[in-house]
């Protein structure tokens, strides 16, 4: 008899650092997961929907949060330490920036109707947090989105949009209508929820449960409220 296949609803944002590290783990246990097939959905949510079109510069925008500069080396250094663990050298140098993801969750509005959605926001999260490139820069997404078959025609017509975007809007809402508080956000088969960047044996212990339990929370995440990480 085959087993029921396992769903995944992962809620999070290009910009948060958290929902980068959360995928790594989540990737991992499915990996080392032995049982039903897993099935990733990803949702779009917006940490900062306020942020400028122009975005703003790592000091002007993480020390506005932080409030100093040490308390942003402090929270950059123990990222980097975290994300060295998963395979991901984050890069909080003074290149780094950060913009509003709207016409970002836009393009993988799209990625996902035609099948590659995960792929993209692999993409992103990279250029965003490593690579460095300004993903409010039209011709930076030109490239990213050549590697899939998109011309810039096709990527300026999704970005300028208005139903899309509705659509993306309509999905953060949903979310918060159900009560996500942070992302990442993990819903497995519509039953339960997991909150922040929890170990994949975490993950792999719901996997193996596969029953209704209360949310977990104690990951770290990016507050949807703050912007915080």
């Amino acid at each position: 008899m085959s087993l029921e296949k396992i769903t995944i609803d992962v809620v999070s944002d290009v910009a948060c650092p958290w929902c980068y590290v959360g995928k790594r783990r989540l990737e991992e246990a499915i990996k080392q997961w032995k049982g039903a097939e897993i099935e990733v959905h990803w949702h779009p949510y917006q940490l900062d929907p306020n942020m400028p079109k122009d975005g703003f510069s790592r000091d002007e925008y993480l020390v506005n949060k932080f409030g100093s500069i040490d308390k942003v080396r402090e929270m950059t250094d123990h990222l980097t330490a975290v994300g060295k663990e998963v395979g991901i050298e984050f890069d909080f140098s003074e290149k780094w920036t950060s913009v509003n993801t709207l016409h970002l969750h836009q393009l993988l509005q799209v990625a996902g109707q035609e099948g590659f959605k995960g792929q993209l926001k692999e993409r992103f999260l990279k250029a965003y947090f490593v690579d460095l490139n300004p993903l409010n820069d039209n011709q930076v997404l030109y490239k990213i989105l050549a590697d899939f078959n998109w011309d810039a025609d096709k990527v300026d017509q999704i970005i300028a949009n208005d139903t899309i975007a509705k659509k993306v809007k309509e999905q953060i809402a949903h979310s918060q209508s159900i009560g996500v508080t942070g992302v990442p956000f993990f819903i497995i088969n519509n039953k339960f929820g997991i909150s922040g960047a929890q170990p994949s044996s975490v993950f792999l212990e719901t996997f193996n449960k596969l029953a209704p339990i209360k949310a977990i929370a104690n990951g770290e995440t990016c507050d949807p409220v703050t912007g915080e990480c």
